[in-house]
């Protein structure tokens, strides 16, 4: 059943990408239709419709029916349409003045210059009226773009599919005249993959990621890389073998998957050439992997940490974009790679291991730092889970968090997201053991379908292990909300047993919806 318009506006107010393109998609048809009736140039069709949409967009919220989009929409692109038709037309530019030439070394344009500057004109000739309009006002009169078209957002679109149709083109008629677009890469070595936290003082280990250092020893840089453990693991069981018994005891049987894949890749004749990282960002954790096999070069998508590892397995090259390294990289000295990433407390005697008791960063000051943020729509992303074994497609991003203004939001990103989605914290149970502890925090939830809520869960007896989901076994507390309410202050409280392994603390969502929470705390009952 098709949501109505009226819930996508509301939720597209509510910062939902998905409900706005949504309206696009259902609407661009009658806007396209409409531009085209009262539009005297075809050409400019696609132009105002942009347009159009655009400023639906900035003033969504003076829209005052959510459930009349759609006449609201029209009166916009008739609107637009009669701003272009009152637009005086200026003169085009019948040629390229002197001045614009290409000038040579010597001052005057030379022979290949002049070759250049005439395909380049039948290129710009070749565009729509409108698209070659806006290329020699801003590139030939050197206008601003908000000078050329209703707005600069309207302008800069011209543009983009100006640059595009040159583009296509030069490549069909002058493919000598496009110039290389190949992103200059910095050749890096995975000097650290170090799992966080790690060795407790009762011997066990465990750990919820993995912090991996790339190293430009050119350079002299380094630049860090937080992994959670799913996505860590196998780079850390390839590079650093395991030398204690607790270390062994946590690691599955099983060799890592990546070093696995480079052995069938290497017996079917393919081998993986170079892994190369383009960004990186909250919600950017990709690597471009190349192969080459008998079928020639390739190359393919895949998540940070498994090509990370499948480059190790393979003794592969690192490489990461230049840009990306000035950014980010470290200046370092000396071959401590590790220890300027690592805070005060995570570094205690032993060599590698930091402890967490406490909660951390719960005011959100440091955005979504120790929290995780996880669910069922990302073990159906991998191909389902435990009782999960039926679903389907890709679900990675039916759900979205940030850190804003001292709170963490969840929110569906589509409008019948698969499963749940949780925030939640993780910390060692040993001071609470024997103890009650109460889980406070403030929620504000809006258009909440199925529920939300706070969790409170006690996990004991069993180790954490790379690859296993906690909220899969352990005593859960809940307390659940529904529907649109103000910020309230929940509690849930739990016991902690003396077996007590871990606590984990924090919200969840399920179906449609936005939560909000602001002030966490975990206290004992004392």
């Amino acid at each position: 059943m098709d949501i109505p318009d009226g819930d996508l506006v509301r939720l597209a107010r509510a910062g939902d990408p998905v409900a706005f393109r949504l309206l696009v998609e259902r609407h661009q048809p009658m806007a396209r239709a409409r531009a085209s009736r009262l539009c005297r140039d075809s050409d400019e069709v696609d132009d105002i419709v942009q347009e159009s949409f655009l400023q639906a967009f900035v003033a969504l919220e003076r829209l005052r029916d959510p459930d009349r989009f759609a006449g609201w929409l029209g009166g916009i692109v008739l609107n637009v349409c009669r701003a272009q038709r009152r637009r005086a037309r200026p003169t085009l530019l019948a040629d390229w003045p002197e001045p614009l030439h290409p000038m040579s070394p010597e001052g005057l344009p030379s022979a290949e210059d002049l070759d250049r500057a005439e395909a380049l004109r039948a290129a710009v000739a070749d565009l729509p009226a409108g698209q070659r309009q806006a290329v020699e006002l801003f590139y030939y009169a050197d206008l601003p773009a908000g000078q050329i078209a209703e707005s600069a957002g309207a302008a800069k679109a011209s543009l983009h599919k100006a640059r595009r149709r040159l583009r296509e083109y030069l490549t069909a008629h002058r493919p000598d005249l496009i110039p290389s677009r190949r992103t200059l890469m910095t050749t890096v070595r995975i000097a650290h993959a170090e799992p966080l936290p790690g060795q407790r003082p009762s011997g066990d280990f465990n750990f919820d990621q993995v912090i991996v250092v790339l190293a430009d020893d050119a350079g002299h840089r380094a630049l860090p890389i937080w992994l959670t453990d799913r996505d860590g693991d196998s780079l850390w069981r390839i590079l650093d073998q395991p030398r204690s018994d607790s270390e062994i005891a946590a690691l599955p049987e099983e060799p890592a998957s990546e070093a696995l894949a480079d052995l069938v890749l290497r017996a079917a004749g393919v081998t993986v050439t170079a892994v190369d990282i383009d960004e990186l960002g909250p919600q950017v954790t990709a690597a471009r992997i190349e192969i080459a096999g008998p079928a020639g070069p390739r190359r393919v998508m895949g998540r940070l940490g498994h090509g990370l590892a499948l480059a190790a397995a393979a003794g592969a090259p690192v490489r990461v974009a230049d840009a990306l390294m000035d950014r980010l990289a470290v200046q370092v000295t000396g071959d401590d790679l590790l220890g300027p990433f690592l805070t005060h407390d995570q570094a205690p005697a032993s060599r590698r291991w930091r402890q967490r008791f406490e909660p951390r960063n719960l005011a959100f000051t440091d955005g979504l730092d120790r929290w995780e943020f996880g669910g069922s729509f990302r073990r159906a992303a991998q191909g389902g889970g435990p009782g999960q074994q039926n679903a389907i497609g890709s679900h990675w991003d039916d759900y979205s968090c940030r850190a804003e203004d001292e709170s963490a939001v969840i929110c569906s990103a589509v409008p019948q997201p698969y499963g749940d989605a949780f925030l939640r914290q993780t910390i060692f149970a040993d001071d609470h053991r024997g103890a009650t502890v109460i889980f406070r925090c403030e929620l504000r939830t809006e258009d909440i379908a199925d529920q939300a809520g706070l969790t409170l869960r006690i996990i004991a007896d069993r180790p954490l292990r790379p690859g296993r989901e906690h909220r899969d076994d352990g005593d859960n507390h809940v307390v659940t909300v529904a529907g649109s309410q103000g910020w309230t202050r929940h509690e849930v409280t739990a016991e902690v047993p003396g077996n007590a392994d871990v606590i984990q603390f924090g919200i969840t969502l399920t179906g449609p919806g936005r939560v909000t929470l602001r002030s966490p705390e975990l206290t004992r009952a004392d």
